[in-house]
């Protein structure tokens, strides 16, 4: 056995999160795609059963009462709410980030005043976010302008209405300075939006504690919510009575049974809901969230560093040299819970990974993407995962 697969064994041994692989489906894979899609954990098949069969099949329509249904965005919204480090009341989850994307930016324009002209976006966002700016902007009359995260400061100016940045980098896993931005766009008098798609149970991301104003994210990546599961908005306390939703569903309604000709917003995160909640994905991702029962995310920040941080090791050990070239910031701070390789045959490298059990992602032209979800990842399966890549290589 190798240096670093004992290594490897030792600090498996010591890992205060190991039990809870086995609250995952994960057979005898290493699966390094969490950072796209999460493990299944083992509970939720028999909670969707129950939804199936017995809610809807046997209460049908009593069930958004007897079953809790009509409450389900806002109660699951409180429970990622602790996870995100934000107070209860001020998440609701529902519909897919591309359109709470829309309702962000357009409601912080609105927020910001007629006389700020310009959206900021992050130039190295997710495209649905630079796709969805691009429309928010031609729609308030606004000017868009691209900007590196690291730039935003240099270029904040009276005329910026909104900021629109992604916490990590979807790409190389870099870690952008929430608290150090969101206090320069809140200095400049704008609105800033944070998208926490690749941060969100990965590390913690203390919305309250700095002062973000909006943010979005999904559930099916780190929180493990399953495919195509409900995203979720954050609209911080102090800025509710003004958010103006760009869609005034009946669903955020003060009386949605009322059936009003005109639209009165209902309090709170509640404002942010739009139409009838996805019950079945959304109950699956409630049953999801239970894996974090107990679980500290200042521990998973810690397991998460360490695993990039032996992974990257490893590799060095491994992988001949000149292969392969790490994108993701060496610094702690400045790396998210994924190591981004470049590879100039990385298009063939992953299928042949994926062959030998080690499950990661390729992302064009030569990345080869590796997400570290502490929850189930232990230092076994990252010594394994470089060990292979550096036969694959070889």
């Amino acid at each position: 056995m190798s240096e670093h697969a004992l290594r490897a064994e030792k600090l498996d041994a010591g890992d205060e999160l190991a039990a809870l692989r086995d609250r995952f489906v994960l057979d005898d894979v290493v699966y390094l795609d969490g950072n796209s899609l999460g493990a299944l954990p083992v509970h939720v098949p028999a909670l969707v059963d129950d939804v199936v069969r017995r809610q809807w099949g046997e209460l049908r329509i009593r069930s958004w009462q007897e079953s809790g249904w009509w409450t389900a965005p806002e109660r699951i919204g409180d429970r990622i709410a602790t996870l995100v480090g934000a107070a209860p009341g001020q998440i609701v989850v529902g519909d897919s980030t591309s359109v709470n994307v829309f309702k962000a930016l357009v409601a912080a324009v609105r927020m910001a005043g007629e006389d700020r002209d310009e959206i900021l976006v992050d130039a190295t966002a997710f495209p649905s976010d630079t796709y969805i700016a691009e429309s928010a902007a031609r729609l308030t009359g606004r000017a868009l302008r691209p900007v590196i995260p690291s730039d935003v400061p240099g270029v904040l100016s009276g005329r910026t209405a909104a900021v629109l940045l992604n916490h990590v980098d979807y790409r190389t896993g870099r870690l952008h300075d929430l608290p150090a931005l969101t206090a320069a766009v809140r200095a400049a008098g704008a609105v800033s939006v944070w998208d926490l798609c690749h941060s969100a149970g990965a590390l913690p991301v203390g919305l309250d504690e700095h002062g973000v104003d909006l943010a979005i994210g999904c559930t099916y990546k780190y929180l493990n919510g399953g495919p195509g599961s409900p995203a979720y908005l954050y609209v911080r306390t102090g800025l509710q009575d003004r958010f103006d939703s760009p869609l005034p569903g009946w669903n955020s309604h003060a009386e949605p049974f009322g059936m009003r000709p005109a639209y009165a917003p209902a309090p709170g995160a509640l404002h942010g809901r739009v139409g009838t909640p996805d019950i079945l994905s959304m109950l699956a991702l409630e049953a999801a969230l239970e894996v974090w029962d107990g679980v500290s995310m200042d521990a998973v920040r810690a397991k998460s560093l360490a695993l990039t941080d032996f992974f990257l090791e490893c590799v060095t050990a491994y992988a001949p040299p000149g292969t392969v070239e790490s994108l993701t910031p060496e610094a702690h701070a400045e790396r998210g819970s994924q190591v981004a390789l470049r590879c100039p045959t990385a298009v063939d490298v992953m299928p042949r990974l994926i062959e030998r059990g080690v499950v990661g992602d390729f992302r064009h032209p030569d990345l080869l993407r590796f997400g570290f979800t502490p929850l189930y990842v232990g230092f076994a399966d990252t010594e394994r995962a470089a060990r292979v890549l550096g036969e694959v290589l070889g």
